[in-house]
């Protein structure tokens, strides 16, 4: 019997910023403190609150420990462990000026929240499946398999008024029903992990933090469906979700809960690991079935709709990680319980990725229709450096960026499509007062041109040349007939383009029109971009804050600054390459962009 626990985080974020050696060192401070008996070290998926990593938590206490490195754990053992006294300088602050917070559900960004698809993450080993069935794993594939017939099973997913947490938010049931209707021998349930938009990291987060909540959900969705053989379509980009997903796949097989004969029914189900190799457009379900197939990911034509005519040409059942981790919950609490969060279209709770210009960087999981305040301010803890909040993208390359006027809309599927975004798979990047809106929509147009698996004419060709559009009006050469022009393309594409990554390209250029369209006329008609961000529509100048010191002149790439020791030095604008580099290193804050 352990007297303490110590929790580190293991997913990707903390991994990268040295969480092993943090372990490592744990392990050989307890070993040479003869402590390896009484204390465990738990590796985790992912707490959350991914910029204040390393994070550690030791319990019985609970105390959050973050911004953790190898150095500190000399500390955290002789003062906590053995002394049993908490390093205070380690506790987490979540303001700066405020007292620590001790416990990592005393937080704000904590204390909002509602975690069903991430009730494990954090928690439990994900390495461990008895951790897992510890905390009701499996259980609800018990119930299913003993207790209800596959029909009941669907029918209570259609009651709880799931929605796909992929992007489209087609309802759960239903499609669970079509394919349990469509004729076949054989049937196939997969699981879209690509997971490609910028900024999204929700359903990797799941998977290296809770992945048997996936195969069991996996499971489930097999015997309502018929299905008989599963794959989890995954990136190989993915390391840690990867292995992860492999040992949990490998221990369900071991203790009968995938494979022959499940749990001694005679219903049989293995699922099996497919990797990707990056390509954004494989997150859309026809390309990536044709992926799994061994086959150039490119998207075919709907219909025949994967329901009735998918993978190997057989009926197949695609949901996303995240809607797959809700699966269990329902089943467990019954559809009414999970109905009984959210809206009154949009049902359950709703995992974001929470990045761009935020104090609390990181997975958050709300009931959906919580507003984008909440999230912003409650949660996120707001703007640094007390600048002004300018817009949210959802959605990704796929959905839009909302204004400030509608920080107070409730957030479901219904609400973000009505403003000119869209929820998407969960990304929400935050802007603040110096991000350029033209710019933005450049940089998602940018993102999906690359990304084009180029099979369709719309998609290929359209994009491309709407992104030279943007082009002109950053580089200051549009003209106000180019903004007619590009919107008229904008719905071209949409209407014409085979698949959702065609059809949705142009919605950040359309929203940012909508919304931002000031910003755009002020680049065409002012050759101006009024964030300063654009690099053609920008200078550098020297204000007599200068002090000749010289080293504005050493630091330029191109030799475009011109001046004498102790005398004010000036910028050839026509040599100057707008690199920044002599305002970075002014030390008199001499030099101002306009």
């Amino acid at each position: 019997m352990y007297k303490s626990h110590v929790l580190v985080c293991g997913g990707t974020g903390c991994t990268s910023n040295g969480s092993a050696k943090i372990r490592e060192e744990l392990a050989r401070q307890l070993k040479a403190n003869h402590m390896e008996d009484d204390v465990q070290i738990v590796e985790t998926g992912c707490f959350g609150l991914c910029a204040v990593g390393p994070v550690v938590i030791v319990y019985p206490e609970a105390a959050f420990y973050s911004g953790v490195h190898a150095d500190d754990v000399t500390d955290i053992v002789n003062e906590h462990l053995i002394k049993g006294r908490l390093v205070t300088r380690l506790l987490h602050t979540e303001r700066v000026g405020e007292p620590p917070v001790k416990a990592l559900t005393d937080t704000e960004f904590y204390r909002r929240q509602t975690r069903v698809a991430l009730r494990n993450c954090g928690v439990i080993d994900p390495e461990n499946i008895d951790e897992y069935i510890a905390r009701d794993g499996y259980a609800a594939l018990i119930k299913c398999l003993t207790e209800y017939e596959p029909q009941q099973v669907i029918d209570m997913v259609k009651a709880s008024g799931l929605r796909g947490r992929g992007g489209a938010g087609f309802p759960t049931g239903t499609k669970w029903q079509f394919v349990k209707n469509a004729a076949g021998d054989v049937k196939y349930v997969c699981c879209n992990a690509d997971e490609g938009d910028p900024g999204a990291f929700m359903d990797r987060s799941v998977l290296e933090g809770d992945p048997h909540s996936v195969i069991e959900a996996m499971t489930i969705a097999a015997y309502a469906v018929g299905g008989t053989q599963g794959y989890i379509y995954v990136r190989a980009e993915y390391p840690i979700a990867v292995d992860r997903c492999r040992i949990a796949i490998k221990q369900a097989r071991e203790y009968g809960l995938l494979g022959k004969n499940i749990l001694g029914t005679d219903f049989s189900f293995d699922i099996e690991l497919r990797l990707g190799a990056g390509a954004f457009v494989c997150g859309e379900e026809t390309a990536l079935m044709v992926s799994v197939e061994g086959n150039r990911g490119e998207p075919r034509p709907r219909p025949p709709f994967p329901a009735n005519k998918g993978l190997f040409g057989k009926p197949t059942l695609l949901n996303n990680v995240e809607t797959y981790a809700n699966i269990t919950q329902i089943i467990m609490n019954g559809p009414d319980w999970f109905a009984s969060m959210g809206t009154e279209k949009s049902k359950g709770t709703k995992v974001f990725a929470l990045g761009g210009k935020i104090v609390n960087t990181g997975l958050v999981e709300v009931p959906m229709g919580t507003t984008l305040r909440e999230i912003v301010y409650d949660i996120g803890g707001g703007i640094p450096k007390g600048k002004q909040f300018k817009a949210a993208q959802t959605g990704g390359p796929s959905g839009g960026c909302i204004p400030p006027r509608h920080l107070d809309v409730p957030i479901d599927y219904d609400k973000l499509i009505e403003i000119g975004s869209m929820m998407g798979s969960g990304g929400l990047i935050v802007m603040d007062e110096d991000t350029c809106m033209v710019d933005i929509a450049k940089f998602f147009l940018e993102f999906t041109v690359d990304e084009s698996c180029g099979k369709c004419t719309p998609c290929r060709i359209g994009t491309k040349r709407l992104l030279e559009m943007l082009n002109k009006v950053t580089d200051g050469t549009a003209t106000m007939e180019d903004l007619d022009k590009m919107e008229e393309l904008c719905y071209y594409i949409k209407e014409n383009s085979l698949c959702g990554l065609g059809q949705t390209a142009p919605n950040p250029v359309l929203s940012t029109l909508r919304y931002f369209r000031d910003e755009y006329e002020t680049h065409i008609k002012e050759k101006r971009c009024p964030a300063k961000v654009c690099k053609k529509l920008v200078s550098y100048h020297i204000t007599d804050a200068c002090k000749g010191c010289t080293l504005c002149k050493r630091n330029c790439p191109v030799g475009a600054i011109e001046g004498e020791v102790r005398q004010k030095h000036v910028i050839d604008q026509s040599k100057c390459i707008k690199c920044g580099a002599c305002m970075d290193g002014c030390r008199f804050k001499a030099i101002v962009k306009e």
